[in-house]
């Protein structure tokens, strides 16, 4: 019996170390996880890695310099590396040299670029839209269910006469604008979510959707209209679909710090135009935080309202009120919520109004953000969102807002959004704490078992008569 006691207590011992190196273990895997975890309505994979971000400017660069006439557009590939669409063996070569992988073509992008604007002569049909796919070397023309037979039929003889550059697809659900949905920014008959903060080096602005509102559209921080956040001061939609609402309570003018829901924030230190098959983020005030890629640009879709060109298509889900939200690619801001078709349940195709037009075209910049391409991406900072001033995250600071209150805090590395690593607030600091709970239980545990193995000793028997202590 003693022997058995004596055996058991030895057991009890190693697996109370063992509980201990393998909370240890956890531990340390939560706290180097940069896997993001499962944000507000959102399940982001990853943001854009530094490698990709170079090689996305290296492809932009080949394309610039080779041209349109023996270049078809550019992408990331699957295993991070840029590729570039040539149309002849000279160009090729240069493209591998450079150390992208170069990918032989029919079609040139000048080629796409005159199917495009043979279809945008045509009568307009509702329901429709085109970009060109790089990696397939076509023009995708896509009609939604509100297109007819009649319709559809007559965008095939467009199509046909074209030659075979171009391709026709159905798609399920209709092409809208998404202006209807909840929070941050509201106004009569509507409410949409802010993008950037932006400013013209006097006053601050948010960039939204232009289909938000026009000219003159007040804006309120919550649904009965008790705090003002600005007046949209210049909207062009459609067309393009970009507005600018100048805020008229200046505490709510904050730096370029995004609030992307469940106390989440990431600072924004440049713009640039996205590749094709880059990885971005949506931040919507109605589905949360949501991933995807970029699969074509200078995309014309046909809304009811209106035709609205140069857009940048993703298959990124998007739902009513996600309007004028921010897509970003880790630090770098791409666009703003425009439209497009499905939901987060089913999936869907979004459109976004590039940032780096808008930003031109309204003559003004990012706040504090001196980077102006994706180089900004690898090595920009996060900044702490202190929550100090509710009426600022109401009305910027939901989910997909401009900015968050205070957003001047010391400067952290650089974390994705919605990541455990996100310890900008005191959310993020509780969620951050969760992630090394199961760990550091089994470690408690093993230490408590491990102090009872000293305290508790295994006696020896004691037989009747006799004492079981040396006298």
């Amino acid at each position: 019996m003693g022997h058995t006691r004596r055996r058991a207590h030895r057991v009890a011992r190693l697996v109370a170390i063992g509980a201990v190196v393998c909370g240890g273990v956890m531990v340390s895997q939560a706290a180097a996880d940069g896997s993001p975890a499962n944000g507000s309505g959102g399940d982001p994979t990853r943001a854009l890695e530094a490698r990709d971000t170079r090689d996305a400017q290296l492809a932009r660069t080949l394309v610039d310099k080779l041209g349109t006439s023996r270049t078809a557009g550019s992408w990331i590939g699957s295993d991070g590396r840029a590729v570039v669409a040539v149309t002849d063996a000279e160009a090729a070569d240069q493209v591998n040299q450079a150390g992208a992988r170069a990918k032989q073509v029919r079609y040139s992008m000048r080629q796409l670029r005159s199917a495009t604007e043979t279809l945008r002569e045509a009568p307009r049909v509702a329901g429709t839209a085109w970009a060109v796919d790089a990696m397939s070397n076509e023009v995708v023309v896509l009609g939604d269910s509100s297109v007819s037979a009649d319709q559809w039929s007559r965008m095939r003889g467009v199509a046909s006469a074209i030659g075979g550059e171009v391709r026709m697809e159905r798609t399920a659900g209709s092409f809208t604008t998404r202006t209807l949905g909840a929070e941050p920014i509201f106004t009569q008959g509507g409410r949409c979510s802010a993008g950037f903060n932006v400013t013209n080096g006097q006053a601050g602005f948010i960039l939204t959707a232009g289909h938000c509102g026009p000219n003159g559209t007040a804006w309120f921080a919550d649904t009965q209209g008790n705090t003002t956040v600005g007046t949209t001061v210049r909207s062009d939609f459609p067309g393009s679909d970009f507005s600018l609402v100048q805020y008229q309570n200046t505490s709510l003018d904050q730096s370029s710090v995004l609030n992307i829901g469940n106390g989440q924030t990431v600072r924004i230190t440049g713009a640039a135009d996205p590749v094709v098959g880059q990885k971005v983020f949506r931040s919507g005030s109605t589905s949360g935080l949501r991933t995807g890629s970029v699969t074509a640009l200078n995309a014309t879709v046909n809304y009811p309202e209106g035709t609205v060109s140069g857009l940048i298509q993703t298959d990124v889900c998007a739902e009513p009120g996600d309007s004028g939200g921010p897509l970003f690619a880790q630090n770098v801001a791409l666009g703003v919520t425009s439209g497009g078709t499905g939901d987060c349940t089913s999936g869907g195709v979004t459109f976004f109004q590039p940032v780096t037009k808008a930003l031109t075209a309204l003559g003004v910049s990012l706040p504090n953000a001196p980077a102006s391409d994706g180089e900004a991406a690898g090595t920009a900072s996060t900044a702490p969102n202190n929550g100090s001033d509710p009426a600022a995250q109401g009305a910027a600071g939901g989910p997909g807002g401009a900015g968050g209150a205070g957003g001047q805090g010391g400067q952290v590395s650089p974390i994705i959004p919605g990541t455990q690593g996100d310890t900008s607030s005191l959310a993020g600091v509780v969620a951050y704490a969760q992630s090394f709970g199961p760990g550091l239980a089994l470690i408690g545990a093993g230490l408590l078992g491990f102090l009872a193995t000293l305290l508790i000793r295994p006696g020896r028997r004691g037989y009747r008569g006799y004492s079981t202590r040396w006298g």
